[in-house]
């Protein structure tokens, strides 16, 4: 009887313990652990694993030259960096500088599925990019949390594929806000998150994650010869720029009309800023200070969503809103209209807008420009009184960007020019390259001015 009685004892001490236990399944195995060491963090960095891809490619670095001022060959580098999933069907945000110049853009998912992705859209002033991959199934998508409360001494976890191991997790605080940071004569970022969280080259793209395994941030720079100091580009801007690389207009071609309000000052709501007139949205009747709550069957909280629940949406195709006006929710919808109803082409428009005819550069004119840009577009011709002839801007010229934006097609200066914020831009800043110099100056854009043509 003693014997069984010791027996059953240990049998209830053991069933104490185990109670205590967390069965975790390790591959093959069943491995046993102390649940107090799944602790905020870890259930954190499990949340949002499925979402943060890894991304890999070769870029060819442009040309260089030597201290003659000769062109040196081109030269194929491998890179590497890393993506957030923001929608199911294989949306992917990372930095613009981790897939820029790459032909062949591999993505692989935290399943060890390889897939190529292409580039939908970019904004090189953010560095902020936006590829596409067609995956055979819905991807998880990571939890957005606020980058508007953040406090400095707050835990927060980067994940990343750091020096090409994939899937790295480092632990750091907030050490500041705010944070501008110059990174080469060209690139300059603003109100940066600045972390202690270990972020190195591959990191780029990945998400700073918050205690909650919320995604409050974008990796992108460490500081050359720091320890210790890596920044972020806060959530609120990604989202803000996300929405509008998003954009119908961007990837079906089609457009809505209405402008946001910008994610840190929304309250995390989708709200109306604007209505460009005569637009879809216009026509729909929504307003300034609407607040859309739902889009077909998508629930929205906040500016991209708007722009998701309208992708694939075809021209013509009528989507149901809903949308809290004064207190009320109203039903409402919309009707996209497609972006080429839109009479004129790009080079109308930049000859009646900024005065010049412009063309991509040929290979030779490329060697007048320094590595540190993409490409350019040519000026061929000037129209006399026009806002490039007042600004002194000649044949020959190879533009190179626009306010924040470069321009090495003719699609970027369309992006541009229909800006509904365009006339805020104003006087518009732009870039040229005349015997290897950069050259700047202001342009105040021309409007419906057709009569003088070449």
């Amino acid at each position: 009887m003693h014997t069984l009685a010791r027996s059953s004892s240990v049998f209830r001490r053991s069933l104490v313990v185990m109670t205590a236990m967390t069965a975790i399944v390790v591959g093959a195995s069943l491995v046993y652990g102390s649940e107090a060491r799944r602790n905020a963090i870890v259930r954190a960095v499990e949340s949002a694993r499925g979402s943060v891809v890894n991304i890999h490619g070769q870029k060819t670095l442009p040309d260089s030259y030597d201290e003659f001022g000769h062109a040196e060959s081109p030269r194929r580098v491998n890179g590497m960096g890393t993506g957030v999933v923001i929608d199911p069907r294989g949306y992917i945000v990372t930095n613009h500088h981790v897939v820029q110049g790459v032909r062949r853009i591999q993505v692989t998912l935290d399943n060890g599925r390889t897939y190529i992705a292409s580039l939908v859209a970019y904004d090189p002033r953010t560095d902020l990019a936006v590829i596409k991959i067609n995956a055979d199934r819905k991807l998880p998508v990571i939890e957005i949390g606020s980058s508007d409360d953040l406090l400095p001494g707050e835990d927060v976890i980067a994940v990343g594929n750091a020096y090409g191991y994939e899937h790295t997790v480092t632990r750091g605080i907030i050490s500041s806000l705010h944070r501008t940071v110059q990174v080469s004569d060209t690139q300059q970022y603003e109100d940066l998150i600045q972390t202690d969280a270990s972020i190195n080259p591959g990191n780029s793209g990945g998400p700073l994650l918050n205690i909650d395994g919320e995604m409050i941030g974008v990796n992108v720079a460490v500081r050359a010869g720091a320890q210790g100091i890596g920044f972020a580009i806060p959530v609120s801007r990604v989202l803000d720029v996300t929405g509008d690389l998003l954009t119908s207009k961007v990837v079906d071609g089609n457009w809505h009309g209405l402008v946001f309000r910008p994610s840190s000052k929304s309250e995390g709501r989708a709200v109306v800023d604007r209505v460009v007139d005569g637009s879809p949205g216009a026509m729909g009747g929504f307003q300034r200070g609407d607040v859309i709550l739902k889009l077909g069957s998508a629930r929205v909280k906040r500016h991209l969503d708007v722009e998701r629940a309208l992708l694939g949406r075809r021209s013509g195709e009528e989507i149901d809103a809903i949308v809290e006006r004064d207190g009320k929710q109203v039903p409402m919808s919309l009707v996209l209209a497609t972006q080429s109803s839109k009479p004129r082409s790009v080079a109308q428009r930049a000859w009646d807008n900024l005065g010049v005819r412009l063309k991509p550069v040929s290979s030779i004119q490329r060697t007048q420009l320094s590595s540190r840009y993409n490409g350019g577009l040519v000026v061929t011709a000037v129209r006399d009184g026009s806002p490039a002839a007042q600004q002194r801007i000649r044949p020959g010229d190879i533009l190179v960007g626009m306010h924040i934006w470069e321009t090495v097609s003719m699609d970027n200066v369309a992006y541009v020019l229909s800006r509904p914020d365009l006339a805020d831009l104003e006087p518009l800043k732009f870039y040229i390259v005349r015997n290897r110099e950069t050259l700047f100056g202001h342009l105040t854009i021309a409007r419906h001015s057709r009569t003088s043509r070449q």
